[in-house]
C-alpha cells in the first residue's frame, strides 16, 4: 500500500502542537491564543483523515479545502504567538516550516483533484 505522506504529516505535526500547547499553558501561562492554535493545527489532519473516506471526488476536495483553511489558520496563530514572544524564533521558525510545507502539500492535492475532477 502507498503512503499517505499528507496523513503521517498531519498526524505528526497535531502532535508537535499539542506538545507546543502544553508548553505554552504551563510555561508561558497563554491560555487563548494557544488554545486556537491547538484547534486549527490538530484538525488539519482530522480533515485530511475524512478525506480519506470522503464519499465523492467533490467531497475528497471540499474537505481537503477545509484542511487548506484550517493549516493556514494555524500559520496565522503560529505568527501571532511569535510577534507577541510566546514563541522564540527557533521554536517558530521549526514549527512554522512544517505548517508551510503541509499547507504546500495540501494545494498540490487540491489542485490535482480539480484535474481529476474535471476529466
Amino acid at each position: 500500500m502507498k503512503e499517505n505522506i499528507v496523513k503521517n504529516r498531519s498526524f505528526t505535526f497535531a502532535i508537535r502542537i499539542v506538545r507546543l500547547y502544553q508548553f505554552l499553558v504551563e510555561n508561558k501561562k497563554e491560555y487563548v491564543l494557544s488554545k486556537q492554535l491547538l484547534r486549527s493545527g490538530t484538525s488539519v489532519g482530522a480533515m485530511v483523515r475524512e478525506a480519506e473516506h470522503a464519499e465523492s471526488k467533490a467531497d475528497f476536495k471540499h474537505k481537503m479545502a477545509i484542511a487548506q483553511k484550517e493549516i493556514n489558520e494555524t500559520l496565522y496563530w503560529l505568527e501571532l504567538l511569535s510577534e507577541t514572544s510566546c514563541l522564540s524564533n527557533k521554536q517558530f521558525e521549526n514549527v512554522n516550516t512544517d505548517a508551510v510545507e503541509i499547507i504546500q502539500l495540501i494545494t498540490s492535492i487540491i489542485k490535482s483533484a480539480k484535474t481529476n475532477i474535471n476529466h
